[in-house]
């Protein structure tokens, strides 16, 4: 969601003053009113891997979303699309809830059902609508050894004691609201916020919006975002604990210095 100009505040984008003059790539780079999809992604950022490189210099890839994340680090390919289909199962979104659609990927790919936020209509259609066509889903199309896209890549997970984690996460969704979470979704909303199919579905700021709409109390707000973040963050652990190389490294204890050392950093 970082991707979204405006976006700060609810994204945690590190603000300019405080990226030590390191080049951050792929910032607000999207509108909000625009769709972003992993597709369009995938052949942008790696472009920008391509150009540190090019400059000599070490890319460094933070995430963030499981399924982005592995379209850049692995040979990911994307099956067919076929807008008719989309059409007509985004109307069926629209008329039987997302309820009804999960369920019936659920029945014919239990697999990336699992992987699936039931609520996510957007990404219940795109599943379905590959399957129309006798397509592998993206949960079919990671293989258990996934290879990878640049042959030179370390990954490293970073971990934080369970209670510890979730203590953070309700802290930041407070301080969000603290620092002018409901200012900067009053100010996007001009600019199109409510109808961007992604935007609009951020976690936190489709809880802001409901707010402003008066359809629920700050706390509720807040208390929904807590919750939707947590459930995000155990998503997030298990997407990343399937890849079979990744080392993990406690996030209280680590030396950022020596593990750049360890992998050949100057």
């Amino acid at each position: 969601m970082q991707l979204y100009r405006g976006m700060d505040i609810g994204t945690a984008k590190l603000p300019a003053d405080e990226r030590r003059g390191i080049p951050h790539h792929l910032f607000d780079v999207r509108g909000v009113a625009e769709e972003a999809a992993v597709a369009w992604y995938q052949p942008l950022a790696r472009s920008a891997v391509q150009e540190i490189h090019a400059r000599r210099g070490d890319a460094i890839l933070v995430g963030g979303s499981g399924l982005y994340v592995s379209s850049v680090l692995f040979d990911f390919r994307f099956p067919p699309r076929d807008a008719v289909v989309r059409a007509r199962l985004e109307a069926e979104l629209s008329a039987q809830g997302s309820g009804a659609l999960f369920a019936r990927l659920r029945e014919r790919d239990p697999v990336t059902a699992a992987r699936i936020d039931p609520k996510n209509g957007r990404r219940i259609v795109r599943a379905l609508e590959v399957l129309e066509q006798g397509g592998a889903t993206h949960g079919a199309a990671l293989p258990e050894k996934p290879v990878l896209w640049h042959p030179d890549t370390r990954i490293i997970g970073m971990q934080v004691d369970r209670a510890e984690l979730v203590e953070r996460l309700d802290s930041r969704v407070e301080r969000m609201w603290q620092t002018g979470m409901l200012d900067e979704v009053s100010r996007l909303r001009p600019e199109g916020l409510e109808r961007g199919v992604t935007a609009s579905r951020a976690i936190g700021y489709a809880q802001a919006l409901a707010q402003l709409r008066g359809e629920c109390t700050e706390q509720e707000a807040i208390a929904a975002t807590q919750a939707l973040t947590r459930r995000y963050a155990r998503r997030q652990v298990s997407w990343f604990k399937r890849y079979p190389d990744i080392e993990w490294v406690d996030s209280g204890s680590a030396d950022a210095a020596r593990i750049l050392a360890d992998a050949g950093c100057p």
